[in-house]
Order: C-alpha cells, then structure tokens, then sequence
C-alpha cells in the first residue's frame, strides 16, 4: 500500500462505524433514484465506487414525504416496500467493504412540484411553484415522517442516514430569517428557528438508538442575505451534537446564491478554512466539502487537521478508483474531475440522468461496458484531442493495439486552449490523465506527425478524430493584421491590443473575453507567469465578496474587482441574449463575469468589414457602426477537420476510389471531425469511448 497519503489512508472511528479510509463519496441524484426500476442501475453506480475504495458513500436525496420531492413522483423513502427493494443495493455495497448512508432531503420551497412546503409561504428564484408555509401540525408531521424514513432506512441495510440541512434546502429555509417568518415556537428568534433540526435529529436518534449513523450536512456559509452568523452555526453545530449527530459533513451557499460555489473557477479547497474552525466547536469527526478533487490536496487537508473526512461526490464520477488508486501508488492515473458541471449538474437541473464529461460511463455502469477485447485488433486513432484520446486509452485499456497519431507536437486538441483561459485551469489534469494512462497502457504516440491514408494500411480500424479549424469568415478586411482567430491569441502567438471585438459570442467567446479581461492566460505557458485568480483563494474571495461569516452574516460582503486588463466588445449575429447556451449552472458565472469587466455587448448584428478604424456593422436596427477597437479576434464556428475521413472511404478524387490506396476494413469519424458544430468535449469523449465499447 502506498504511504505517499497516509492520512487519508488511514481508518476512522465513526459513531458505530470504523471506516477503512478518510474518503467520503458525497451525495449527489443521478436520477437513478426516481425510479425503483432502476435501481439495478444504481446499484451498479455504487458498486463501482465501492470497489474503488470510497469508505463510505451517500446516496442522492430522499424526500421524507410527498411534500419533500424535488420533483414530481421523485425520489421517496415512505413505505417498507421501497425498503426492502434497497436491500439489494446495500448489501452489494456492504459485500465490497464500504458503508452507506441515505440521504433525507427535503427540498422545501426548492422543490419543483406544487405540493411544495416551506417554514413560511415564499418562492425560491429557482422554482416556479410558490411555497406554502407549514402549519405547526404540519411542522410536526414533518418531523415525524423524517423519523419514519430513517427507520425505514435502517431496515433497508442502510448504515446510517445523512440530514440534509444545507444548500438551501427545507431545514435551512427554517434556519434562515431570509425565509422563516414565523413568530411560533419555529421561529422568531435564531435559538427557535434552531429547533426545527434539533428536534429532527433528537427524534431520528430516539427512534434508531445508538448504533445507527446520524450524519448531518451543515451550512457553513449561506452566502444569500438573511442568511446565517458564524456565532448560529456554531451553536447550531453544538446543539445537533448533544441531540445525537455522530459525524457533520458541510455544504457552502444556497443554490439561489449569486456566488459560486464548485464551479471550476473556484480555488481548490477555497473553504477548507471555515471547517476547520467547525472541527474546533465540535466534539464529532467534521467532514470537508466543495473543490476537493486531488488525493494530494485531501491529504494536506487531513494533516493539517482541518477536517477528520474529506468528501468527493464529482470526483467519484469521473474515477470510481479514486481511492484504490492511491492506495496501489497510482495516484497519477487518477482521471481528475474537472468540475466543469456539463453533465453532471447540467443534467440533474435539466432533468436528466447525470454522467460525466470525462467519464461517460458514471451512471451507465451496466450498459457502457468495456470489457476485454475478443481479439486484438490494430486500431490508429489519428487525432489526440479530447475525443481522440478518450478513444485511445478506452480501446487499449481492452486490449486492444492502438496507435496515436497527433499532427501538432502536443496532445490535447480544444483542451489545450481551454486550459489557457482562467477559471478553467483544471481542463489541463485531463490531458495529464491521458498522457500517463497511455504511457502506462504502452499506446505508441506519435506527436507532430501527419497521419497519411498509406501509413494506415495495416490497421484493422481507424479512428479518424482529426477535430476542427476555426471557421473563416467571408468579411471584407478580414485579412487585416489586427484580426486573429482565438489560437492565436490563446497560445499567445499574437498579442491583441487594449481594445478588443470579439466575432462570436458562444462558448469560445465568452471564454476568450474572460481571457483577455484577466491579462492572460490563466496557468503558466512557455515560462511565463500565470495571470487571473481562479488559483488564490484570498483574491476569488474579494473578486466575489466573500467574508468572513463571523463578521458579516452569511459571509456576504462588498465584491472588489481588479480593473480589466481590456476594453472588451463581444458581438454576436443571433438576436438571443449573450450568454444563452451556456450550462445552467455555470453560465450565470460567465455572465457575471462579462458584466463585472464592463464587456460591452452587441446583438444580432451584421458584419460589414474591418479596416484600420475597427470593426464596421450594422447594428440589430439595421444602422452603420463603427466598434473602434485595435484588434478582432474570430471566434465565429468551427469547421470540420475530415479530408484524412474522406480520403479513407473513398469520397470522389479520393486515393481509395483512384485505387491508390488499400482499403481499410473499419473508418471511423468522432469528435470535432464528425460535428463542428456548437464545438461539445461532452460529446466528443462520449463519442470516443462508446466506439472503443464496440471495436
């Protein structure tokens, strides 16, 4: 066993559990749990992670009662019928060594069915549906059917339950003045809008008896006004653990909080501060949360004493062997979550089943297989761009003989100008994951090499994930030296002047104006400095406002912005808001962001030409204007990369049809190369490994 991370290594006392490490699997809803249906499926999900190492995991929320559902006919644990169909599910967890908790969620006035129930009558800026506020009777009913689902909990084999009191759910909307109005023995004052979880925990305890974990996942910082002080939670925090709390996990902000919480622009570890100080008020094990995706940052958490658990709930998505890697020395095979939110939260808010962008098997264990390959087939994959590589190590971890061929003299593709742009920093572990997972699988890479259709003769298959070029407008002037295309200036080829347009205004050029309002790019390239904050934790908290919660309440205090190392114009021709296909839970950053820097926006605009003035248009009333800028960066669409595809199938002029070339048995076109198209690494590396699933 590796002794590079011996704290969290290393087992734990737990209330009635010793845990065999200190990694926590956080909750997260799949959409798995809506129906029981699927719990096959689920139980695979766990399985998977449980065999990975993960110590304990917890399942996505369960409503207590009908009134609770996030959604409607949603996830429930009410009848002993639903009980007994997790049975299955915990003993598979059990039989790979780990511990399970269910999460008792009730979502309050976030839920988004019209059954929804709060302290008092409001509506959250994130449902539709107007709270009606509980009675006392209903207040103790809900108590009791709280009760009622961690009976039924233990009877399924569960380990324990986790009290979800964060997040701006149910027991925080009582918690908080912002949304319990009542003047009633829930409310009134901050000892009384305390009993509400107290009484939840001191009854769940009653009922189950001491050898029953109570987890609770406590608010440490609410971030949304009315929110609570750092001197509540403390006293929260203590109360709770003389009612019966064995273990607090914690949460950061609401989801309706105007600041972001585990987005990728989020320093790692940015609150690992806030449960330190937790862990000094309590006398229970304290588990940290929110941007921890590294053994070796969970580590440093551990031995400085800042938490006795870390949880990783996306982690976990995007490497199930999280833990039992580590424990083998392998640290460095780790695929690191991302948190870049598209497929899992992105999802889950849309109603769909949650994966992962750099794992698409997480939540299709058991239809995404990739098992050992019947024959070992010679596979080229040409292109070592996200899809590309995706495919790559996806086909040789079956076994099967593949070759890389990347034309450029480094891997990564579209990554590679992702990882540039600040906040996204974290694009670049995908590319390290790839590069050490085909070293160890023993994948001949060859870099600045030009795969031609004869060097691919003797492959059984080829992948052809040969990506895309940045489109070429037809605009007068566009041959003028102040334009660029975006990589050019993400790779710092050229270098834009102070006052920038920017040509598009999808992904990329929102990305691109994050870019240039910071400086630079956001990670070191070429020797040089990094630029931007999404790394300090001290300047993200004063970009965003963030204070301390013992001298302002719910840590929310004045935002200090840096001036913006440009004047950015971002101009799109869609007439749609700037901004509008971006993920649901992170797009609002991004456009906060544009706001925050003074990007001046233009919509449904057409261009006229460029010329030493600038960038001449039409404006969305059809008039002449001049944006008088020094540079024009073109971020207008991609074009497919295909000519190598349709040499290989024999497209008219093609080598294949001339008969110059032998043909091969299997093309195969991902990625880019297949869809340019609103440019999705989501697709791309979906795209690679269900084909290697297949060859």
């Amino acid at each position: 066993m590796s002794t590079s991370h011996p704290h969290l290594l290393s087992p734990l006392a737990v209330g009635p559990l010793t845990l065999r490490n200190r990694l926590v699997m956080g909750s997260m809803h799949t959409g798995l749990e809506d129906r029981s249906r699927h719990l096959p499926e689920l139980t695979a999900y766990f399985v998977e992670r449980a065999r990975g190492g993960a110590a304990m995991l917890v399942t996505g929320g369960y409503a207590p009662n009908v009134e609770g559902w996030l959604l409607p006919a949603g996830s429930i644990m009410a009848s002993r019928r639903m009980a007994d169909k997790h049975r299955a599910l915990t003993d598979a967890v059990h039989a790979e060594g780990s511990h399970i908790l269910l999460q008792v969620l009730h979502a309050g006035r976030y839920g988004y069915q019209p059954f929804v129930r709060s302290s008092s009558s409001s509506k959250s800026p994130i449902s539709p549906f107007r709270a009606r506020g509980l009675s006392a009777r209903g207040v103790e009913r809900t108590i009791d059917d709280w009760v009622r689902a961690a009976r039924l909990a233990r009877r399924a084999g569960y380990d324990g339950i986790e009290i979800m009191g964060s997040e701006g759910y149910l027991i925080n909307q009582f918690l908080a003045a912002r949304t319990n109005h009542r003047d009633d023995a829930w409310g009134g004052t901050a000892s009384a809008r305390m009993h509400f979880p107290e009484e939840i925990v001191r009854r769940v305890r009653d009922e189950v008896g001491p050898d029953f974990l109570l987890q609770y996942r406590i608010s440490l910082l609410d971030l949304v006004d009315g929110g609570q002080t750092w001197e509540e939670t403390a006293e929260l925090a203590q109360r709770l653990e003389a009612a019966g709390v064995d273990v607090f996990n914690t949460g950061i902000g609401w989801h309706e909080a105007r600041i972001p919480t585990i987005v990728t622009s989020v320093p790692r570890g940015a609150f690992a501060d806030l449960t330190a100080r937790l862990k000094e008020t309590v006398g229970v094990p304290v588990i940290a949360s929110n941007r921890i995706n590294t053994p070796d940052l969970a580590e440093q958490i551990l031995a400085a004493g800042q938490a006795d658990l870390v949880s990783m709930a996306r982690p976990l998505l995007a490497d199930p062997a999280f833990v039992s890697k580590v424990a083998e020395g392998r640290a460095d095979e780790i695929n690191i979550c991302i948190a870049c939110n598209q497929a899992c939260l992105d999802h889950t808010f849309a109603n769909k089943r949650a994966s992962c962008l750099v794992n698409p098997r997480a939540g299709r264990e058991t239809e995404l297989l990739l098992t050992i390959a019947p024959a070992r087939r010679r596979v080229a994959v040409v292109g070592a761009g996200p899809a590309g590589l995706a495919c790559a190590e996806a086909a040789a971890s079956r076994g099967l003989a593949v070759e890389v061929f990347e034309a450029e003299n480094e891997l990564g593709g579209q990554f590679r100008y992702a990882m540039r742009v600040p906040g996204k920093e974290e694009f670049a572990a995908s590319l390290t994951y790839y590069r050490r997972r085909l070293e160890v699988l023993g994948v001949p890479v060859h870099l600045g090499r030009r795969a031609e259709a004869s060097d691919l003769v003797d492959f059984d298959h080829v992948v052809v994930a040969t990506g895309v070029r940045p489109r070429v407008l037809d605009l007068p002037g566009i041959e003028h030296p102040m334009v660029m295309s975006y990589p050019q200036l993400l790779t710092g080829e050229r270098t834009p002047g102070r006052r920038v347009a920017v040509i598009g205004a999808g992904g990329i050029g929102v990305d691109v104006s994050e870019f240039l309002l910071a400086g630079g790019p956001g990670i070191a390239i070429d020797g040089r400095e990094p630029h931007g904050h999404s790394t300090d934790v001290a300047a993200w908290n004063r970009r965003w406002g963030v204070v301390d919660p013992a001298t302002e309440r719910a840590g929310l205090g004045t935002s200090v912005l840096d001036e913006p190392a440009h004047e950015v114009h971002l101009l799109q021709r869609k007439t749609s808001k700037i901004g509008r296909g971006l993920g649901k839970t992170t797009g609002w950053v991004h456009r906060a962001e544009l706001d925050a820097g003074g990007v001046r926006k233009y919509t449904g605009v057409t261009y006229v030409r460029i010329d030493d003035d600038g960038l001449h248009i039409l404006d969305s009333e059809g008039r002449p204007r001049l944006v008088g800028v020094d540079s024009v960066v073109v971020c207008a669409g991609q074009e497919s990369v295909r000519d190598l595809a349709d040499e290989l199938s024999g497209e008219p002029g093609s080598a294949r049809a001339e008969g110059g070339a032998r043909a091969v048995p299997r093309v195969h076109v991902i990625g880019g190369a297949d869809v340019a198209a609103e440019l999705d690494a989501k697709r791309a590396i979906k795209q690679g490994v269900e084909l290697a699933a297949t060859l």
